[in-house]
């Protein structure tokens, strides 16, 4: 799955028609037996309770606690937008002699926390937003790192991962890409073979720096064509990113569905932002092999 967070938890899982009670009612002999200590409502009180209940307006998803989409909307809004002031205040308050020290602690506390997220039962909104402080103090200095070697390669990644959040949640809705278990099958597969990938790529880069160039076997030239391999691997690990985004709008679907209690709206959001953080670290990569002789 794209975000263990969202598939650990039932309320994301398969629909359940009919599962949310529209009447919200007391079932009948649920009351405990005994004397009762108040006075029993008269038959005009019970009736006018009744035709109330009745014809009154049912209950919104938001007045029972249940989650709907706006409350993912806000919840991923202020979840992503603490990424980027983050961002903004590694990038331009960071002085250089303590950018690889605040990238690291990023890098380190962003994946951390995003394992710890990712696999309570519980969302925790402190936990949540603390991934969001560290993912984005790391995105912020190897930004700047990029922006300082390829000049307006930032407002490219930037641009290109919206454009693929907005394409991916159009054809979402619009019904043209479905979640079926083939989908989920793929990109399983896909998800795996990447991390293999990328963890070997790691290893070359560290330990045999001498014989791999800078990019590790991304950087290799693919069969003389003058062509390097990260040209080709990148627009797959972008494909992937993409496929988990729709895997997260299907799962949000479903809670909402299931009427997920709204607290689960910090799921949604932190599988979200996991996402895009993602994309954008791929188009960034992409984009500077493509770059590379500027």
């Amino acid at each position: 799955m794209s975000n263990p967070y969202l598939s650990n938890s039932s309320l994301f899982g398969k629909s359940k028609p009919g599962a949310v009670n529209p009447y919200g009612g007391v079932p009948q002999g649920s009351q405990p037996s005994g004397y009762a200590t108040t006075a029993t409502p008269t038959y005009d009180q019970q009736f006018a309770g009744v035709e109330q209940a009745y014809y009154g307006p049912a209950a919104s998803a938001r007045e029972t606690g249940r989650l709907t989409y706006d409350d993912v909307i806000m919840k991923t809004a202020g979840v992503v937008g603490l990424v980027v002031l983050a961002a903004a205040a590694a990038w331009m308050l960071v002085p250089p002699a303590l950018a690889m020290p605040v990238m690291i602690v990023g890098l380190v506390g962003g994946l951390v926390l995003g394992l710890v997220n990712a696999f309570k039962k519980e969302p925790s909104p402190a936990l949540i937003l603390g991934y969001a402080v560290f993912e984005g103090a790391f995105l912020g200095i190897i930004s700047k790192v990029f922006e300082a070697s390829y000049g307006g390669i930032v407002a490219q990644a930037v641009l290109a991962t919206f454009v693929t959040f907005g394409v991916t949640l159009a054809l979402f809705k619009s019904g043209k890409v479905r979640v079926t278990p083939k989908f989920t099958k793929v990109l399983m597969i896909g998800l795996v073979s990447y991390a293999l990938f990328s963890l070997v790529n790691l290893g070359a880069m560290l330990f045999f720096s001498d014989f791999v160039p800078a990019w590790g076997f991304r950087g290799m030239d693919v069969l003389g064509t003058g062509i390097p391999f990260g040209a080709l691997i990148g627009p797959i690990a972008i494909l992937l990113a993409a496929m988990t985004l729709i895997m997260d709008f299907d799962m949000i679907t479903k809670g909402v569905r299931n009427g997920a209690p709204r607290k689960f709206a910090w799921s949604a959001a932190f599988g979200i932002t996991v996402s895009l953080v993602w994309l954008y670290i791929e188009f960034l990569r992409l984009l500077a092999i493509l770059r590379g002789g500027d």
